[in-house]
């Protein structure tokens, strides 16, 4: 079937026919169900279809919860037998970001996967993309243009304090003059700040419960460590710690069993597999951890498929795939850790 219209048309709304009805037409394989048909609208699925090169611009691996990106998006796509996957070598410097995206586009991939180094600083390259016809996922950190992006999936860094201070405040509800501290990430993130004000907001709901601490540290095991130790030296007495990174974390446990303390329950951050482990086997400190699902990355690819092969997402009525996505922070207790421990990064 001849196109109606231009991808950068389609792309920007631009188009003289409903994008619905041209999806419909062009998709070389429709989902099968009934109600796939009854609506006339083809939806993601895992049968091949219309090949797709999909670009990918990841973070260099430096920390876990980085390299689990990278390898969630490779694991993903190496599922599909329609999807090609062209990856960058993951660099967190700007210049050389924007450098290899270029390429992407030059190379005229049908779809391209950004998570940036810098979200403002990498916007102009997203509307390049964008311009040029190439739909682009904007994965976690986002652009400063809505227009430099077709979706945007992410993680919730509200909901994320938010649950780590509900779950702490659950536990903490019945014990008078509670106490509580925080561990931080790096103060200069406004991700960070997104996580404290969730986790302070929670805590309101708990008026026996006082935060008497807060310690930034850098989401590294090293600082971690170095931190933890200042706040145990400074507080003597306290009943939960929230630990924003489960990377920083391992070096804060370091600290609380070279103190020898465990008068306080933990919750850390992100979903960890030595975080899993820890709640699995019950035996120190640490009994819960919030998500920030690598998986996301992996989410990312399958709505790059379906942005390649002109599809919606299958289970919702729309003839498109939704501007943005945010993920929810569950927290991970032995109650339910089985049921997470395959998803855990190293």
């Amino acid at each position: 079937m001849a196109h109606l219209t231009s991808r950068r048309g389609l792309l920007f709304g631009t188009a003289a026919v409903s994008a619905g009805a041209l999806l419909a037409g062009c998709t070389s394989n429709e989902s099968d169900s009934d109600d796939a048909a009854a609506n006339d609208r083809p939806a993601a699925d895992d049968k091949p279809g219309k090949k797709v090169t999909i670009g990918f611009a990841g973070p260099q691996a430096d920390h876990g919860w980085l390299n689990a990106i990278n390898e969630n998006a490779k694991s993903r796509a190496g599922s599909y037998e329609d999807v090609t996957l062209e990856i960058t070598e993951g660099s967190n410097d700007t210049a050389q970001q924007i450098g290899q995206i270029e390429t992407l586009i030059n190379k005229k991939v049908d779809v391209l996967v950004v998570l940036p180094a810098d979200g403002k600083a990498l916007t102009q390259v997203g509307l390049k993309a964008m311009r040029a016809g190439i739909p682009v996922v904007n994965l976690d950190r986002i652009f400063n243009s809505p227009q430099a992006y077709r979706c945007w999936i992410g993680g919730d860094n509200y909901g994320m304090g938010l649950n780590a201070g509900h779950y702490i405040g659950e536990q903490l509800k019945d014990k008078k003059n509670a106490r509580v501290i925080e561990l931080a990430g790096l103060d200069n993130l406004e991700l960070t700040k997104q996580r404290t004000k969730g986790f302070d907001d929670a805590l309101k709901n708990y008026p026996n419960i006082e935060k008497v601490a807060r310690q930034a540290a850098e989401f590294t095991v090293e600082s971690g460590q170095a931190k933890m130790a200042q706040l145990l030296q400074a507080q003597s007495k306290f009943d939960a710690l929230w630990n924003h990174d489960d990377d920083q974390g391992v070096g804060a446990l370091r600290a609380i069993e070279q103190s020898g303390r465990d008068d306080f329950l933990m919750v850390g951050g992100a979903g960890a597999l030595s975080a899993f482990q820890a709640i699995k086997k019950d035996d120190g400190v640490l009994k819960a951890t919030v998500l920030y699902p690598p998986t996301m990355a992996a989410s990312a690819i399958d709505l790059a498929r379906a942005l390649g092969q002109g599809k919606g997402v299958s289970g919702l009525a729309e003839f498109e795939i939704p501007s943005s996505l945010t993920l929810y922070s569950a927290v991970v207790d032995k109650a339910n850790v089985d049921q997470y421990m395959s998803t855990g990064f190293k």
